[in-house]
């Protein structure tokens, strides 16, 4: 077989969005503006949600979601150990602490067993992540709860995913979206977040822009005096800009595209994959619907084999990587909060067997066929 050269991830971007950055660079208007607020109705739209708000990155969206709900320091917050560290660092900028959970490796998803048992007076919010592009079922978390607890969806994986008719971003009290290149849509760097709440949507819209409150119409005729905002609250510049909207908007266009084509592909992946007892591939059908932002699947017995199978599809040109990582096994989480390896044997399982394969709109059924080969060539020489 000729040997081709496969990203594990690469944006879908060309003319479309080349050409809808024309207007934001004649304008003259690149900072927040026109195309920002665009943007976000047709997001909220998207989504189903009442409102959505531009922010910088997923992170500082995230970090503004818990100061919206209220999260002070001190507090905890419940956080999957099994995700990407900024979801944990979020609520550390919060000043509160994060108490990692553990996840379950039939669905990368937070354990709820082991998220019930961690409620306590302290628990201030919960933070539920939609990993890869399956959604938690939020509806079941919030009947398990003792009581109301604010949920902060990171949705940051999530776009265009639903959970029983529920879209990602709808679910809890507020969601957090990324478009960061490695997700489905994409504008470079920067984020989103999502709410039904007008209480929420207003403290972020304040929060994002240095805490500036919004201003007043005069009833003066002279229109030609500038009026200063009040500054009540701390605030953050954590704004994106008409450039990025620009893209996105094109982006939010090709979303039911990208995700009819990313389904094929993943069809194809569990149709090769899922006879063998050496791997497990992700569920991707059910009473929901999976984003996929990744096709993460997880590689049995010792987490050298995982590394085998990823160095072995590297050198024939598949590039991979670990799902994410476990937050708990991190050096800033173990000296700071005591964690050991084995405190959390669900995640430290999802971290060291995972694996992300090759997922994404520039792909062709040829390059998923070609990734299969391969995976199946190495059980075949390693399990046979």
């Amino acid at each position: 077989m000729k040997k081709r050269i496969i990203d594990l991830s690469k944006p879908s971007v060309g003319d479309l969005e080349f050409a809808a950055l024309k207007r934001p660079l004649r304008s003259g208007w690149l900072t927040q503006g026109s195309e920002v607020e665009s943007f976000e109705n047709e997001f909220a739209s998207s989504q189903k949600v009442s409102h959505a708000i531009a922010v910088s990155s997923a992170t500082t969206g995230l970090h503004l979601a818990l100061l919206a709900i209220g999260v002070k320091p001190g507090d905890e917050v419940l956080v999957p150990s099994f995700t990407w560290i900024s979801t944990a660092n979020a609520v550390l900028y919060c000043g509160a602490i994060p108490v990692l959970v553990d996840c379950d490796p039939t669905t990368f998803n937070l354990l709820l067993e082991d998220m019930l048992n961690k409620v306590t007076d302290k628990t201030s919010a919960i933070v539920v992540v939609h990993l890869f592009g399956l959604c938690v079922d939020v509806e079941a978390l919030k009947r398990a709860l003792p009581r109301p607890i604010p949920i902060v969806e990171d949705a940051a994986c999530a776009v265009g995913a639903v959970m029983k008719d529920r879209s990602a971003g709808s679910m809890g009290d507020i969601g957090v979206f990324s478009f960061h290149p490695r997700k489905t849509l994409t504008t470079g760097e920067g984020g989103m977040i999502t709410t039904n709440s007008d209480k929420y949507s207003d403290a972020v819209r304040v929060l994002r822009n240095h805490g500036a409150s919004p201003l007043e119409s005069s009833s003066s005729d002279n229109s030609h005096v500038v009026q200063m905002p009040k500054f009540d609250h701390l605030g953050f510049n954590y704004r994106l800009t008409d450039i990025q909207a620009a893209i996105g908007r094109v982006q939010l266009e090709k979303l039911p595209m990208f995700l009819a084509e990313r389904h094929e592909l993943a069809t194809i992946y569990s149709r090769r994959l899922s006879n063998f007892t050496n791997i497990v591939v992700p569920k991707i059908e059910g009473d929901f619907t999976h984003s996929l932002q990744s096709y993460v699947i997880l590689v049995n017995g010792e987490s050298t084999n995982r590394d085998s199978l990823s160095n072995f599809l590297g050198v024939n040109g598949i590039s991979t990587r670990p799902g994410t990582h476990a937050v708990h096994t991190l050096g800033y989480y173990q000296s700071n909060f005591g964690y050991s390896d084995q405190d959390l044997p669900g995640a430290l399982k999802c971290a060291t067997k995972s694996l992300a394969i090759p997922l994404h709109n520039c792909m062709s059924e040829k390059d998923v066929e070609y990734v299969c080969h391969f995976i199946e060539l190495w059980i075949s020489k390693n399990f046979s």
